[in-house]
């Protein structure tokens, strides 16, 4: 053990530091895209509150700046972390369900799928997006774009309080009656406000759900984008639909009826009967499924449905929101997306509903423009050029038909101001001068101080 890996006393808790050499350095530094190799000065991993407030006053005593990760969903979007202290919450993963009130309280470093099945049990969901290992703080943080997000809206505004330790040590709880301008940018502006310890919001009740799939042959990508694009302005806000091509991996875990196929997928979430799904869906389902998977559900389904990867991968991806999918982007997207795309999934999902509806309180991040939120991956084999080249031209036929960004898919750094209108940005630079004067934290998509650039 060097002298930095060490565990550091701070009163009741304790606080572990690491530092480039250290056993379990590249374990605590690691993302979930492999291609992010964040190289910080020190790691801290933090138990507690109070090994938090040990870790942020280290970090400005020995002049560093200070970024927060649970899972590394997201990292890439973050500037590199030289000169930085990056605090993983890993540890603390505590989750608490008041099902009588559907309040939740849950620990920075909780995943989704440390609280999916617990909501699921008592007929309860959260707002959770595709992957039920994508932590809960930064998601939330950042919005929050899921299953049910059309009927009750992006999951920061589900969000009732945070607790957070803020560049000089204190301990705050954020919530509407309590430093309300700074529960309004955490609600949307990210972790740039302080190192967030824990959470509390509300889950939705789901008394009824059907959910599931509908595969095509990937040839059949047009098509389906057709009947599906026609179908979305009569389709209720209890039905979020999404259409995803998938190129599956010849990998074994992959179950044998995908493996190293490629699919053409309408998935559905309905807060209602299956019945009533297959009616609405009804277009879709007359041409001709080669596998459908519909049927009722118990919550916890969702976590599964869009089959994402669990594991960490090395991926490049883009997206853009737009508002449909005229007939000519329609075709040159299915040519790009088709057999031997270097574009191993390329994902329609339509959003709208209360989305588009700002709610009373509502935090920075209120409502996301357009009807359909599309997003790319690929997962480079060899040299990626290609896969480079593909997500570029995928890009260039959104282009014109582009009208904003949801910045927890956009994997990259950019000028975050670009995600909100200019009387938002000024005010969430104000609360950064408020809290963060010096500009220290950083989150993955940075707000710099009234005063910074």
């Amino acid at each position: 053990m060097t002298d930095t890996e060490a565990t550091r006393r701070t009163g009741p808790s304790s606080l572990r530091l690491l530092a480039p050499g250290d056993a379990g350095w590249d374990a605590a530094r690691a993302t979930f895209n492999l291609l992010d190799d964040q190289r910080p000065d020190l790691i801290a991993l933090p138990e507690d509150a109070a090994g938090v407030a040990a870790a942020v006053a280290l970090a400005r005593g020995e002049g560093l700046r200070v970024a927060a990760q649970s899972t590394g969903h997201g990292a890439a979007c973050r500037h590199p972390l030289d000169g930085a202290l990056l605090v993983n919450t890993s540890r603390m993963n505590a989750v608490a369900v008041d099902a009588g009130s559907r309040r939740v309280r849950v620990g920075a470093g909780a995943r989704w799928r440390d609280v999916a099945p617990r909501l699921s049990d008592v007929g309860l969901a959260g707002l959770h997006g595709s992957s039920l290992g994508v932590g809960l703080a930064g998601y939330s943080l950042g919005g929050g774009v899921g299953w049910l997000t059309r009927r009750h809206g992006l999951q920061c505004n589900a969000v009732r309080a945070v607790e957070l330790v803020t560049i000089d040590g204190e301990h705050l709880r954020a919530d509407a009656d309590h430093h309300p301008d700074l529960f309004w940018a955490l609600r949307g502006g990210g972790g740039n406000f302080g190192i967030v310890t824990a959470l509390e919001f509300d889950a939705v009740q789901v008394p009824e759900l059907a959910s599931g799939a509908y595969f095509f042959p990937v040839e059949r990508t047009a098509e389906v984008l057709h009947t599906w694009s026609a179908l979305l302005p009569s389709l209720p806000e209890a039905l979020t639909t999404w259409v995803t091509v998938m190129h599956f991996p010849p990998s074994d875990e992959m179950p044998p009826e995908v493996r190293g196929r490629s699919f053409t997928i309408l998935m559905a979430a309905h807060l209602g009967s299956e019945r009533e799904a297959r009616r609405l869906l009804r277009p879709l389902q007359e041409l001709g499924p080669m596998r459908d998977t519909l049927g009722p559900q118990d919550p916890l389904a969702l976590g599964a449905l869009a089959m994402d990867p669990e594991s960490p991968l090395p991926y490049r991806s883009t997206t853009a929101l737009v508002d449909g999918l005229p007939g000519g982007a329609i075709a040159a997207l299915a040519a790009l997306s088709g057999v031997g795309s270097p574009l191993t999934l390329v994902q329609f999902r339509h959003v709208g509903g209360a989305l588009s509806r700002r709610p009373d309180g509502a935090g920075a991040r209120a409502t996301l423009p357009g009807e359909i939120l599309v997003f790319s991956l690929a997962i480079p084999i060899g040299p990626d050029t290609e896969s480079i080249a593909a997500l570029e031209r995928l890009d260039d036929i959104l282009a014109p038909l582009n009208v904003g960004e949801y910045p927890n898919l956009v994997e990259h750094p950019v000028d975050a101001s670009r995600f909100f209108d200019a009387p938002t940005w000024a005010r969430l630079r104000e609360v950064k001068a408020a809290y963060d004067p010096a500009d220290l934290v950083h989150g993955n998509h940075h707000v710099p101080t009234a005063a910074g650039g």
